[in-house]
């Protein structure tokens, strides 16, 4: 007599691949994308970038023809800011891309368990037929 080969519970599979270890940059890129997307890093930024302006019109305006070291038009900042977005972005969209794969995967579980309930109740069917 042939032996079952019993495959290894849906739960179990969807288990590991969910909690599989993660990369030093997968890690990083979670870090980066929850840190940046929090209303603390929201409130800093923005305070730093009042900061940013309100020093320079100080010293603008305190020595006339001054030396702020970042004169008016900020383009020191806007280079700070523009480099902070090349690198964010990507690290963001990391992250989202994983995201995306453990959704994959949780509905590919739910899309078993239904097939599952699905002919699980196709039985109790026939069951309840051949009990008429």
């Amino acid at each position: 007599m042939k032996k079952k080969v019993e495959k290894e519970p849906i739960e179990k599979t969807i288990s590991s691949l969910l909690h599989k270890e993660r990369t030093f940059g997968q890690k990083a890129a979670d870090k980066l994308t929850k840190w940046a997307g929090s209303w603390l890093f929201i409130i800093l930024f923005i305070l730093f970038l009042f900061m940013w302006i309100f020093i320079n019109g100080y010293f603008l305006v305190k020595y006339k023809q001054g030396n702020p070291f970042d004169p008016y038009p900020f383009i020191l900042l806007n280079l700070a800011l523009s480099c902070l977005a090349a690198i964010q972005a990507p690290v963001i969209l990391m992250s989202q891309n994983r995201q995306a794969e453990k959704d994959r995967i949780k509905a590919e579980y739910d899309y078993a368990i239904n097939r599952k309930a699905e002919k699980e109740i196709q039985e109790i069917k026939k069951m309840l037929t051949r009990l008429k």
